[in-house]
């Protein structure tokens, strides 16, 4: 055995946790990817998606080598083909697109598959230099993001949760999505006594480990918060000195509260009325109480009017005014990262239109825009699983007009669509920086190893594109390494942040005070979906515990720890439907059909059926793609419905034959 090399980096993926890890290096591989024992937030531990990542540099299925399709799209087929033929390639077609149609027919596509400064933003630059359509609105959090352009803060150091006395874990399975943060949960525990009280449908991992678990009815988490509001503004129990500072509005706030008595509460909700009372006036008597908020109650055409009244009751209790109080829903080190993108480039004059990524589909499959795009290129996401509207995102990819570009590192649903594949470097090869989003530290990634095969990290591809495509500027020969510094913030040197692996960005915490807030923005408190026919049930798509978002649905560990597609549903529902435990299950409505094995459990509300996990379809297969049954539906700020789904389920025996195309109707 060689010597251990031991390399500092971090966790590229999706979660709040953006974890420091040490990479041990031995004879050149990668054998083993340990959580940092010195970072405060990771403190030794790796979650279990990604305590093997080095199992996913070194997978047998790994891209490697540039792919050209050999097959129908969608097919899977490729055959490889070198580095300068997919640079030649890529540059005539995106050339000869935007010569002929100008170039806002090109358009870029990424999202948080690696939130690296450099994976994610360098083949911006590129897009940006060639007058592009440019890519706006979000998948996720975009409600908070909407509310908090309103003047509302998205959050504080989670580390100060240590110093609350009450805990309301709304809408957030803390103990699969972001576990560190149960540290400071506990440790609030151990050095306050406090209460821990989980709101959300269902019975998770982390409401079991809760004080409290309120199963409120999906969709009705307004409604909580406005019952709520209603209570500590009755009962004299709101800091109004507090709450008339901050906000413009609190009279007619008062108004648009006043019918939601907690009986009326209670029926809208599925809890009882006491269980209203008592969260009002515990959330109003602890000093601080704070609502650390998940992404999934957003996650609904009513998503920043469920965010607005989270405020509004961590305003009313003058939470705010205390380390540890207020409303928790990101937490970022100010990482200066869009600065990387360099829109600066975009051509003198010229205006490219912004195009919501979120409506994809409609996006390539409209007639009407003009141009349409004809030339897409796809990094760090998997459009064809996550996107809503799944189905429609699939049909615009089919397009034999639409020349696609994917950088991966599997043959993933949206790469079997590509023209072109390019092999992605993975967090163990390459260089850069991270924030987070949901704490206040910036980490270096050290490349632990060299590229595998031929893969490229995304910093390199714009290079090699850029250099092909005749784009001279500057910019465009800036190294991963200056691509990443470009990003730190005032007082955080590249050289300090590689020496230490990490640094944190201490931010003081809000003052709302004089801010004329407004709570108010409509005339009601929007009530739960109703099912579109009877017997249909509403269909929640939590994370999986052992995948993040689509990543790692196709490693066997994970695959293995996870399972098969489980749809869970409740004892009442399933007899009503002469469905039982084990059973082949089929969902489905306007939008599409899928399969699962049924589980029944009582962890579930009636009403409610839960299919957790972002599964692929693979080849030649049917998969449990949710999201072919997730219709094109938004809140007013842009952020998809992916909760405002309802399904029918049926026996698998009793389904229609099987021939339709996915993602088309029954």
């Amino acid at each position: 055995m060689g010597e251990i090399r031991r390399v500092k980096g971090c966790c590229p993926l999706d979660c709040q946790d953006t974890c420091a890890w040490v990479a041990e290096v031995e004879d050149g591989r990668v054998v083993a990817v340990r959580g940092a024992r010195d970072h405060p937030f990771t403190r030794g531990v790796l979650c279990a998606k990604v305590n093997d990542y080095e199992a996913r540099t070194y997978a047998p299925d790994r891209l490697l080598h540039p792919l050209r399709r050999a097959g129908p799209k969608g097919s899977g087929r490729f055959e490889r083909i070198s580095w300068d033929e997919a640079v030649a390639t890529i540059a005539a077609r995106f050339g000869e697109i935007a010569a002929r149609h100008g170039p806002e027919a090109l358009l870029p596509h990424r999202y948080l598959g690696s939130m690296g400064v450099v994976q994610r933003r360098a083949p911006m630059r590129l897009f940006h230099a060639l007058g592009a359509s440019r890519l706006a609105g979000g998948i996720c959090s975009v409600a908070a993001q909407a509310v908090a352009g309103e003047g509302f803060p998205l959050g504080f150091d989670p580390e100060d949760m240590a110093e609350s006395r009450l805990v309301l874990l709304w809408g957030l399975n803390l103990l699969t999505t972001c576990h560190h943060h149960w540290h400071f949960v506990q440790e609030a525990r151990r050095r306050h006594g406090a209460r821990v009280v989980c709101l959300d449908p269902v019975r998770t991992r982390t409401a079991r480990q809760c004080d409290e678990h309120v199963a409120l009815r999906p969709g009705s988490d307004a409604a909580l918060a406005a019952g709520m509001a209603r209570v500590m503004l009755e009962e004299g129990l709101a800091d109004l000195d507090y709450a008339r500072a901050a906000c413009a509005d609190l009279d007619a706030f008062a108004a648009l509260v006043a019918p939601w008595t907690p009986e009326r509460t209670a029926e809208a909700c599925g809890v009882a009325a006491e269980t209203v009372l008592r969260l009002a006036r515990e959330f109003a008597a602890a000093r601080p109480a704070v609502i650390r908020a998940g992404v999934g109650p957003q996650q609904s055409a009513q998503g920043e009017a469920v965010v607005r009244l989270w405020h509004a009751l961590a305003i009313l209790g003058g939470h705010w005014r205390h380390r540890g109080g207020g409303v928790l829903v990101i937490a970022t080190p100010g990482l200066e990262d869009m600065r990387a993108d360099r829109a600066d480039l975009i051509p003198a004059g010229a205006s490219p239109r912004a195009l919501d990524m979120a409506r994809l589909g409609a996006i390539l499959t409209d007639p009407a825009p003009d141009p349409p795009v004809k030339g897409l290129m796809v990094w760090g996401t998997n459009p064809a699983v996550v996107q809503p509207d799944a189905g429609r995102v699939r049909r615009g990819l089919a397009r034999e007009d639409l020349f696609t570009v994917v950088l991966e590192h599997f043959l993933t649903d949206t790469a079997r669509y590509a023209d072109i594949v390019l092999p992605s470097t993975t967090q163990l090869e390459h260089f850069d920086i991270l924030g987070a989003w949901g704490h206040q530290y910036i980490t270096v990634n050290l490349p632990a190893i060299a590229p595998l095969g031929e893969a490229k990290s995304h910093g390199e591809v714009m290079r090699l594109l850029a250099r092909r495509m005749g784009l001279g500027h500057p910019a465009m020969r800036e190294s991963d390494e200056e691509i990443a510094a470009s990003a730190l913030p005032p007082g955080v040197s590249l050289e300090a942040l590689r020496e230490a692996g990490w640094v944190k960005r201490h931010k003081p915490p809000p003052r709302l005070e004089g801010a004329g807030l407004r709570l108010v923005r409509g005339d009601a408190v929007p009530l739960p979906a109703a099912p579109p026919a009877a017997g249909m049930l509403r269909l929640l798509t939590p994370k999986a515990h052992f995948f993040l978002n689509s990543s790692f649905a196709n490693q066997p560990r994970q695959q293995r720890a996870e399972g098969r597609p489980t749809l869970h549903m409740a004892p009442a529902d399933a007899a009503a439907r002469g469905l039982g435990d084990g059973e082949a299950v089929r969902l489905r409505n306007a939008q599409g059909a899928i399969g699962a094995t049924l589980r029944v459990s009582d962890a579930v509300p009636a009403g409610v059926v839960v299919l957790p996990g972002k599964w692929w379809s693979p080849p030649e297969e049917e998969g449990a793609v949710a999201n072919l049954l997730c219709p094109p539906a938004w809140s007013p700020g842009g952020q998809p419905a992916y909760n405002d789904v309802f399904v029918e389920v049926i026996g698998a025996a009793a389904a229609p034959p099987a021939g339709a195309p996915r993602g088309a109707s029954p």
